[in-house]
């Protein structure tokens, strides 16, 4: 019997991390949440920012703010960095798992020039970001083997309790939401039973994958784990995005990932999801209480709260990234290119970085 990859292994354990999150968010870390949220709550000005899998989890906090009727904007670090003019007195809400990345570190010295206050978010005690921050949220959790797994769900958990709190109120939400990350992992083999059975999964197939509201955050997630875990190209955008244009591209034998959010559009997206398959592509649905007819594989979920629903999506999908890495005999495990922390902006390979910095 083959081995179980580190990336099976980080998957499985999640629902544990985010029980642990959730622990801290309403224990220890109640005091530097609460105090993050009245920082959101004065400012003229938010903006939630990260890069990677840490600004796919900033996705999901931003689509709470807008629901709840809070303006907020979301932009990744790099842009914020060298082509944004930060307004003097804004809050900044930086997301990163090892508080360490260039773009962030860099950030939070024009933060300071600017006259903005910065909220962290990591997983990292000892990082920049949260010894540099004027309130730190450090969400315990142990890293990752390679791919961000419970990095990304903790970090994801705990910017959607600064939105709640700096809106309608985190507490009323948690018992629903343990409860939905419990079942969600009653629910981890059922699902690898599915996709091991399921034909959805293609080594050579083009990949797209659409969402809607917090699910969003996940979509983008799901073409990060493919490129990451499987070395495998896929695209990511909202619903509505792709039936303005990109549906040109639909032809036999593609697939498509698609999440249907819990109360709205769920009719016009089933929709989506027949005509793609009459179309010719294979669809994989994750949603609540879905048809079972209504795609090629169908994940339900378990129930969440309101809005919510994005913090348990991702789970399916990892698992089939996880899958056709397997499938592929892709290593998951490892990365032939990028760094476990990107601590630099030059090129892509060390050596022409060192070049490049030479250079300069």
């Amino acid at each position: 019997m083959t081995a179980p990859t580190h990336f099976l292994q980080d998957i499985m354990r999640q629902p544990a991390e985010m029980q642990r999150t959730i622990d801290y968010l309403t224990g220890a870390g109640q005091e530097a949440l609460a105090k993050a949220a009245a920082l959101i709550r004065s400012a003229r000005n938010v903006v939630i920012t990260g890069i990677g899998a840490s600004l796919n989890a900033a996705m999901g906090a931003v689509s709470l703010l807008h629901q709840a009727g809070h303006t907020a904007h979301i932009e990744e670090a790099a842009e914020l960095l060298h082509f944004t003019t930060v307004p003097r007195g804004s809050v900044i809400v930086a997301i990163s798992r090892t508080g360490r990345s260039i773009e962030i570190v860099q950030l939070l010295a024009k933060a300071e020039a600017s006259g903005a206050t910065v909220i962290g978010i990591t997983n990292s005690p000892d990082s920049p970001l949260a010894s540099e921050s004027a309130v730190a949220i450090v969400v315990p959790a142990m890293l990752d083997y390679a791919i961000s797994v419970n990095t990304f769900s903790t970090l994801l958990v705990a910017a959607g309790a600064l939105a709640s709190s700096a809106t309608t109120g985190f507490p009323s939400v948690v018992p629903a939401l343990v409860n939905s990350v419990r079942e969600a992992g009653r629910r981890l083999e059922f699902w690898q039973a599915q996709l091991e059975e399921s034909a959805w999964l293609m080594t050579e197939a083009p990949y797209y994958f659409l969402a809607r509201a917090g699910s969003v955050a996940t979509c983008h997630e799901a073409r990060l784990l493919w490129e990451e875990g499987v070395k495998m190209p896929a695209t990511a955008m909202s619903t509505s995005s792709f039936r303005h244009g990109p549906q040109e591209i639909v032809k036999q034998g593609m697939r498509f990932g698609m999440w249907i959010d819990q109360s709205q559009m769920r009719a016009q997206d089933l929709a989506v999801a027949h005509d793609l398959r009459e179309l010719g592509a294979s669809v994989m649905l994750i949603g609540e209480n879905l048809p079972q007819d209504a795609a090629d594989l169908v994940c339900q979920l378990p129930t969440s709260p309101p809005r919510w629903q994005f913090v348990i999506d991702v789970l399916p999908v990892q698992l089939a990234a996880e899958r056709l890495s397997r499938l592929a005999g892709v290593d998951c495990d490892s990365f032939r290119i990028c760094s476990y922390v990107v601590e630099d902006e030059h090129g892509l390979l060390r050596k022409k970085a060192e070049v490049s910095q030479n250079a300069d």
